[in-house]
């Protein structure tokens, strides 16, 4: 792979690659090793490797700094001015060799740009969502082919457009099948949380519990892992197993707590909470499903006092400085059950980890948001890749309410193929991407009136389309976010539909007052 990627580089020329590798296969390792070949053939040539989180960036310069005898230049919100400016001009001068930074770090101006690495391709955090609105991934490709430069997209779960544009012969694919060294692939066991419910107000199941308890007596370390979004949770029925869907969609209702409805955020569709199960007709059964890393904690602490816990969070872990500091006790082995949300999934490499639990696997797998089965399926297998990447075997338990969903299906038979062939399938029967397009009108003011008004002007000048459908206004997930209300109109197109144009004409034909922020986002990623 890494022969294939130098090769390219120094022949100059646009050459895209997809590196595709199970986790713990030495994707650094070839991709390190290609830049190094590169770094060889010209001595003036400039590297940037993308990477999603802060969080990961120590773990990279260390093996860079170790592999090339110089630290790469660091370029990311967490790095203090004087010290941004100094890469600025290192990098226009050509004296800096490798740049390690997030997506903005493709705006500096390199001299002798050969060779673009974006670690973990698929990662959502790529996607630039305010102010200037782009993805990172693509305009990785954009930068690569404006200057005649290799651009490698790394991942063990490539996105689905990635896939495709390989599938297409677009993409050079390079396979690694295999983990590094003796390390192997974790096992993957579903619990039914129908067969084995958790106590009354608590989240861990009896065989999720005994694993843990057994993983700490032989001295290994254990992650819970809770596949939380920010946003209200999805409602199932606890005695069935029903998830309750939109009308002709099987997009999830989610629970308002504060009006006490039932909301869908893709059609727009409401109804109140109803008392029994429409499926089973258990009453007061319904329950929104999504604990928190507190409670959790809480549990955990109360049935192992012994062990060393921590939380990896959002609010625990604040910053870059704070997340490597955690990460590094957890690589030494000072902490013995760590429970994280979705910023541990990625890329982290603890030696002693032998057990990930997923405490709410269904979690994400619907509600309005259309790459949900891709990116539920992506978060699971960065986090269950998690375990046994040393000597020691791992194994991954994911608890569910239902084991017979076919990503879950695929993740316990360790069958991404299968995965990727039924998503795309569905995909294509939907023309949505990558057989189609996608755009998302997000209105926000802090008058709701006034945002009411221009959603219903623009609904009611649509231009009239074929193969286009517009879905809409609905309430966004997030429907007030810093005292300003939100809504938003889906627009799906086919692939050859021009749809900047159809946005253009449909824009033209609405005014927007000021008070109104209108943001166009082409390609959405989220669905907040």
């Amino acid at each position: 792979s890494a022969a294939a990627i130098a090769e390219a580089t120094a022949a100059g020329g646009f050459a895209p690659f997809l590196l595709d590798g199970v986790t713990g296969s030495g994707k650094t390792e070839a991709y390190l090793e290609a830049a190094a070949r590169a770094l060889r053939a010209d001595p003036t040539a400039q590297v940037l490797i993308l990477l999603p989180e802060i969080a990961l960036t120590q773990a990279v310069i260390e093996r860079i700094t170790a592999r090339f005898g110089v630290a790469p230049a660091e370029w990311h919100s967490g790095v203090a001015p004087p010290r941004r400016r100094q890469a600025w001009e290192a990098v226009v001068a050509g004296r800096c060799n490798i740049v390690v930074g997030a997506r903005s770090a493709l705006f500096l101006p390199y001299a002798n740009l050969r060779l673009i690495v974006v670690d973990e391709e698929h990662d959502g955090s790529f996607k630039q969502e305010e102010g200037l609105v782009y993805h990172g991934r693509d305009l990785a490709v954009a930068r690569a082919r404006i200057e005649g430069a290799a651009v490698v997209l790394a991942s063990a779960t490539p996105s689905l457009e990635t896939l495709w544009n390989a599938h297409q012969g677009r993409y050079r694919w390079l396979k690694l099948a295999a983990r590094h060294g003796a390390a192997v692939l974790p096992e993957i066991g579903l619990i039914d949380l129908r067969e084995c419910p958790p106590d009354p107000q608590t989240w861990l199941s009896a065989p999720l519990r005994e694993a843990i308890g057994e993983t700490l007596a032989r001295g290994e370390q254990s992650l819970l892992f809770l596949n939380r979004r920010g946003y209200a949770p999805v409602v199932l029925c606890r005695s069935c197993g029903h998830r309750l869907t939109a009308p002709d969609t099987d997009s999830w209702l989610v629970e308002h707590r504060y009006t006490g409805r039932l909301v869908c955020h893709l059609t727009g569709f409401s109804m109140p909470k109803p008392k029994a199960c429409p499926s089973c007709g258990a009453e007061d059964s319904l329950v929104p499903v999504g604990p928190g890393v507190e409670r959790v904690e809480e549990e955990v602490r109360q049935l192992f006092p012994q062990a060393r816990t921590a939380v990896f969070s959002s609010d625990t872990v604040p910053d870059g400085k704070s997340a490597r500091a955690l990460i590094q006790s957890m690589a030494d082995g000072e902490i013995d059950i760590l429970v994280a949300t979705q910023a541990a999934a990625k890329g982290h490499n603890f030696p002693r980890l032998t057990l990930v639990g997923v405490v709410d696997a269904d979690l994400g797998l619907r509600g309005g948001d259309l790459r949900a089965a891709e990116r539920t399926y992506q978060l699971l297998a960065q986090a269950t890749g998690r375990a046994g990447r040393a000597d020691r075997p791992g194994r991954a338990l994911l608890q569910t309410w239902t084991p017979e969903h076919p990503v879950l299906q695929a993740l316990a038979a360790g069958d991404r193929d299968a995965f990727v062939e039924a998503e795309m399938a569905e995909r294509e029967a939907a023309s949505l991407p990558p057989h189609g397009r996608l755009a998302a009108l997000i209105l926000s003011s802090e008058n709701a009136m006034a945002v009411e008004k221009v959603a219903r002007d623009l609904a009611e000048a649509i231009p009239n389309a074929e193969r286009l459908e517009v879905y809409g206004p609905a309430d966004a997930p997030l429907a007030l976010v810093r005292g300003r209300r939100r809504k938003r109109l889906l627009v799906r197109a086919d692939r050859d539909v021009n749809l900047q144009a159809f946005l253009r004409a449909w824009l033209a034909r609405v005014k927007v007052p000021a008070s109104v922020r209108l943001t166009v986002d082409v390609d959405p990623y989220s669905f907040l």
